[in-house]
């Protein structure tokens, strides 16, 4: 009994102490610590597992309004500004951006027209496209991709990977382009002026498959903006600044961000909130 006692008079000293501090009763404080959740807090503690998944799925990309959607499309009822304010009590954040890049106004190509002039917004498929090349850091060297995208969607149609900037990289993505999507009228396919597809090759691929070529202003990305926020989204949103190990892994890794998550699931705000496939399958 004594060393109950000792016990229990000594596990009320902190209590007993902060009470006086506080200047609160004891029988107050019992009341706050012991009593039930509210309504609210037992909703929140169920949503909060089905944020985490929503957020984890999209490897930390989404915030709060796209969490929403996800949670809508389950059934759930819950509001944006719900969501938002449990994210933030848990501290669970989206994944912000670079900073955007600095506006040149470069000189037209000589070789082909900015027939685009970024109307970015079409209303069909496969009427414009947008390509466009990036490099991604390995420790066996670098690995370049080149993708091909269609505007209607933003759905990536068309991509290759390669270890060199040999012109094939672009002619393999754009035929990926066309074997997939099989066009029976003129696309235009828009990109910048690099020298791949300013080549002779890139020309007769084109002419062959009743494309029409159009080229950004020398310098100036806000002229193929919608590649240029694939790219960014992609390093933003996978690769996060990480060299991989292999090409390799780095392939597998980029190969799975395009097919399974951007393609497939990534929710896009131009599109009202739909991945590019649920995009299309909705306007079939």
């Amino acid at each position: 009994m004594k060393y109950r006692f000792v016990a229990d008079h000594s596990s009320e000293f902190p209590v007993r102490t902060m009470c006086n501090l506080l200047d609160i009763s004891r029988s107050g404080y019992y009341a706050w610590r012991f009593r039930p959740l509210s309504d609210r807090a037992v909703e929140d503690a169920r949503l909060l597992p089905l944020i985490h998944a929503s957020y984890g799925a999209s490897f930390g990309v989404y915030g709060y309004r796209r969490i929403s959607m996800d949670l809508k499309e389950t059934g759930e009822t819950c509001g944006k500004h719900r969501v938002h304010r449990i994210m933030k009590t848990n501290n669970i954040k989206a994944i912000h951006g670079y900073k955007k890049p600095r506006v040149v106004n470069g000189r037209p190509s000589i070789l082909a027209p900015n027939t685009l002039n970024r109307e970015f917004k079409v209303t069909t498929p496969d009427t414009a496209w947008v390509t466009d090349i990036t490099y991604i850091r390995t420790w066996q060297g670098w690995l370049y991709l080149a993708v091909v995208l269609d505007l209607f969607s933003r759905r990536v149609v068309g991509w290759s990977m390669k270890p060199t900037l040999a012109r094939e990289i672009v002619l393999d993505a754009l035929m990926m382009a066309v074997w997939r999507r099989k066009p029976t009228s003129r696309v235009l396919v828009h990109s910048d002026q690099g020298s791949q597809y300013g080549s002779d090759d890139w020309r007769r691929f084109c002419h062959h498959h009743n494309l029409e070529p159009s080229m950004s202003r020398r310098g100036n990305c806000w002229d193929n903006a919608v590649a240029e926020s694939f790219f960014s989204s992609l390093k933003k949103e996978r690769i996060k600044k990480r060299i991989y190990k292999t090409r390799d892994i780095a392939r597998a890794d980029i190969f799975d961000y395009i097919e399974v998550f951007y393609n497939r699931n990534r929710r896009h705000s131009h599109l009202g909130g739909l991945s590019p496939e649920a995009f299309e399958a909705a306007s079939a």
